[in-house]
C-alpha cells in the first residue's frame, strides 16, 4: 500500500513529468529519432545513460518517499526530471507510464556462481558450474507463463495512482535481446570459454546450438501467448538507443498480436572481444544470426571492437544499428559503415573520473564526429557504462554541453 502522504509526492512528481512531456522539444526530439533510426538524419543525436552513477546524481537523500514501492516509483519519476533539467541530450520524456506484463521464466536449468571481491563494487570472478560436456545435460528449455491475474493488479493499481494524469500503458516483452555468450561464460566462465574454442570445440557449439534452440522456443512462447508489444518508441534498444521509427510496424499488422517482424532486437558477444573474426563467425555470430533473422530492425554489438569483424556483423538480417565501442577504430569503421547503418558510437567514459579535460573530451568528440560527416555515416552518441563520477554529477551537465557545442558547429 501507498501511504496518503507518499501518494501525493508521486502525483506531485507525475504533473512535472507531464508538463515536461508536453513542451514543443520533445515532439522536435521525436521526429528527429524517427528520421535518424529509419537513415535519413537530421544531425547527430546524443543519449546519456550514467547507470552506475546514477547513485551520485539521484542519491537516496533526494527521495521523500518512505514507502519501499513509493521510493521505486519517486526515483523513476524524478530520473526523468533529473533528465530534463540537467542533460542536453535528446532523451524524450514521454507522457506515460508503462505497466509490463507480469512473466514468469523457468530458467535455464543452471544457476551461475560468483566469488564476490571483498572490495565495495569491487570485480567479482567466475565460479564455474559447467564442468564439461556431461554437464550440457542439466540443461533445460526456459517456460514462459503470464500470469494475467497478477498483470491486472498492477495495472488497476497504477490507473488508479496516475490515470488521470499520465497514459498508463500495459506492455509485454519489448526489449529483445540475445546473449549467448554472457549465458555460456556465466555458467562455464570467461578462461574456460576461450580453451573451449580449442580443446573443446564440439562442447561450445552444442552449447551454443542448445540456447539457440531454447531462445527460439521462448519466441514461440511469447507469440503464442500474446506477449510481444511493439518498440517502435523511447524503449532502450540493443546497447544504447531507441526505438523510434516509421518503418516499423511492418504492412499487415494487427495490433492485437504484434509480430517479430513488427519489432526490433539485438545480440551481442562482448566476450568474445579478444577473439579474432572467424572463431567470432564460427563460435557466436551464426547462432545469433539466425535468432535475429524474424525481427524487422536489428543491432549488434556491445562494448566490444567490432573494426575487424565487420564483413560478418553486415551479414546479420535487417540489421540497423551497429555498436562501435570506445576500442573501436572510427575512421575505420565510420568508412565501412557509411550511412547504410547507425553508427552507434559509445564515446569512453572514463573520461569523467579522474581530472576532467575539457578541451580533451572536445577534440575527442570533434574527431568522432567529423569522421562520421566524412563519411555520410548517421552518427548517435551514446554515452553510457559509467560506473562513477567520482561524485561530481556536473561533468555529465558539461560532457552534453561539449558534444551538443560540437554537433552545432557542424550544423551551422
Amino acid at each position: 500500500m501507498i501511504s496518503a502522504l507518499d501518494r501525493k509526492v508521486l502525483r506531485d512528481l507525475a504533473r512535472q513529468v507531464a508538463e515536461i512531456a508536453a513542451l514543443p522539444a520533445q515532439v522536435e526530439r521525436r521526429e528527429l529519432w524517427k528520421m535518424h533510426n529509419d537513415l535519413q538524419p537530421a544531425r547527430p543525436m546524443i543519449l546519456i545513460f550514467p547507470e552506475g552513477s546514477w547513485e551520485e546524481l539521484l542519491t537516496e537523500k533526494d527521495l521523500r518517499c518512505e514507502g519501499e514501492e513509493a521510493r521505486r516509483i519517486e526515483w523513476a519519476l524524478r530520473s526523468r526530471i533529473y533528465y530534463h533539467e540537467h542533460f542536453q541530450d535528446d532523451t524524450v520524456i514521454e507522457r506515460e507510464w508503462v505497466v509490463q506484463k507480469v512473466i514468469h521464466d523457468s530458467g535455464w536449468g543452471l544457476e551461475g556462481r560468483r566469488i564476490p571481491s571483498p572490495m565495495a563494487r569491487g570485480a567479482w570472478r567466475f565460479d564455474p558450474v559447467l564442468l564439461g560436456p556431461s554437464d550440457l545435460k542439466r540443461l533445460r528449455f526456459p517456460e514462459i507463463v503470464y500470469d494475467e491475474e497478477a498483470t491486472e493488479r498492477e495495472l488497476a493499481r497504477a490507473q488508479e495512482l496516475f490515470g488521470d494524469i499520465l497514459d498508463v500503458r500495459l506492455k509485454g516483452m519489448t526489449h529483445i535481446s540475445y546473449h549467448l555468450m554472457s549465458l555460456y561464460t556465466g555458467w562455464r566462465g570467461l578462461k574456460e570459454m576461450m580453451t573451449d574454442m580449442y580443446f573443446h570445440p564440439q562442447m561450445l557449439h552444442d552449447a551454443m546450438a542448445f540456447l539457440e534452440e531454447g531462445h527460439h522456443r521462448i519466441l514461440r512462447q511469447y507469440i503464442d501467448q500474446n506477449l510481444l508489444s511493439l518498440n517502435n518508441d523511447g524503449t532502450y534498444h540493443s546497447s544504447g538507443g531507441n526505438g523510434y521509427t516509421n518503418e516499423l510496424p511492418k504492412p499487415g499488422f494487427d495490433p492485437a498480436h504484434v509480430r517479430p517482424c513488427d519489432m526490433w532486437a539485438s545480440a551481442e558477444s562482448q566476450e568474445m572481444a579478444q577473439v579474432g573474426p572467424r572463431q567470432h563467425a564460427e563460435f557466436a555470430l551464426q547462432y545469433e544470426k539466425r535468432l535475429l533473422e524474424p525481427f524487422g530492425l536489428n543491432g549488434y554489438g556491445c562494448c566490444d571492437d567490432l573494426t575487424l569483424k565487420l564483413d560478418d556483423v553486415f551479414t546479420i538480417p535487417h540489421l540497423r544499428r551497429i555498436s562501435i565501442s570506445p576500442f573501436a577504430d572510427v575512421e575505420k569503421c565510420a568508412e565501412r559503415l557509411q550511412g547504410d547503418y547507425i553508427f552507434s558510437w559509445k564515446p569512453h567514459p572514463a573520461h569523467l573520473v579522474g581530472s576532467f579535460d575539457g578541451e580533451a573530451i572536445r577534440n575527442y568528440i570533434r574527431h568522432a564526429i567529423e569522421m562520421a560527416q566524412k563519411h555520410g555515416c548517421v552518427l548517435e552518441i551514446i554515452l553510457k557504462d559509467t560506473h562513477t563520477c567520482e561524485h561530481h554529477p556536473e561533468r555529465f551537465d558539461s560532457w552534453a554541453q561539449i558534444a551538443r557545442e560540437e554537433i552545432n558547429r557542424i550544423s551551422r
